[in-house]
């Protein structure tokens, strides 16, 4: 399947899925979230043979947007993402392998501001388009069949190597593999996991719609807010203390991960972090991210942006 919404890893356990706990602790591949737009999908289309290019509507199941061409890109899509598209077209090297990344500009300036984050390049990129690659596909016969897994070393060096007209971005990140303290949070979440009630799918939509609100408004997420939701869901409020616990053992995460390159970060003139980061092992996929700094961020420079095509 595509790569969709990861999950906060504390947004996880609500339902009662604990893979988390462990998620924390196992070992895997780390890498940083780039926080540009819009997702761009290119490779070679296993029901023609042929190169593409195309947004996450190349996944469509009604509405598919794959583009051979130039005119197919003219006929689906208009504005700015045809544009982009136009010269991703031109510059990505023609791969068997299907990649997904965030675009982030086309070169000619060392300062790019693609979304929230706005990056600062230590010299004026020469290539004439900047991606940040994050996944690679496998499909048989159909997009619409693909199932992704993290880009591996072997693929960005190949990349590398034929993208000639492409900045490639990819931070090393490398992360602790001891991580005293998560290991000892996890063991008491387990604990404290057995004491709750968890949620249906109904109460788990409406409460993560409630506290992005408050992560949204500022608002802080303390013991008395937390009792009045469980209040206003009738539910337990136990659940919601294990989701803040697995939060704060999240945000505990920061202190073992190590960045190294030399892109700086800042959401409007303030200095910050990447967007956050990304951990796949045997108990799955979620993301890292300060929903407080980011997330918070993000939310509210969304609502003056411009719905574009995709």
């Amino acid at each position: 399947m595509q790569n969709k919404h990861l999950e906060h890893p504390e947004d996880s356990v609500l339902s009662g899925d604990l893979n988390v706990l462990n998620w924390f602790t196992a070992n895997g591949n780390i890498s940083a979230k780039i926080d540009g737009a819009p997702a761009i999908v290119w490779g070679t289309n296993p029901a023609t043979n042929l190169f593409f290019v195309g947004t996450k509507s190349v996944f469509n199941k009604k509405l598919i947007k794959i583009n051979h061409s130039h005119a197919d890109i003219d006929n689906n899509h208009q504005g700015q993402v045809a544009t982009i598209l136009h010269h991703c077209f031109d510059n990505l090297p023609r791969s068997v392998t299907i990649y997904q990344g965030d675009f982030i500009g086309f070169g000619g300036s060392n300062n790019y501001n693609p979304n929230t984050i706005r990056y600062f390049f230590t010299d004026k990129v020469q290539q004439k388009i900047i991606i940040a690659p994050h996944t690679s596909y496998t499909a048989k016969c159909d997009l619409r069949d693909a199932i992704a897994s993290p880009i591996s070393d072997q693929q960005l060096i190949s990349l590398w190597q034929d993208a000639k007209d492409v900045m490639l971005i990819r931070p090393y990140v490398t992360i602790d593999y001891l991580r005293d303290t998560i290991h000892q949070s996890c063991k008491f979440a387990k604990q404290i996991a057995t004491l709750c009630d968890f949620l249906d799918v109904k109460q788990v939509k409406r409460i993560k719609k409630q506290l992005n609100t408050c992560i949204r408004e500022g608002i802080e997420i303390d013991d008395i807010t937390l009792e009045a939701l469980a209040s206003d869901n009738n539910c337990d409020v136990n659940v919601l203390r294990l989701w803040q616990l697995v939060r704060t053992i999240k945000l505990d995460m920061f202190n073992y991960i190590t960045v190294d390159d030399d892109i700086e970060c800042y959401i409007e003139e303030e200095r910050c972090d990447h967007e956050g980061y990304v951990m796949s092992n045997e108990f799955g996929t979620f993301k890292i991210v300060n929903r407080e700094g980011f997330s918070k961020a993000n939310f509210n420079l969304s609502k003056m942006r411009v719905k574009g095509d995709a």
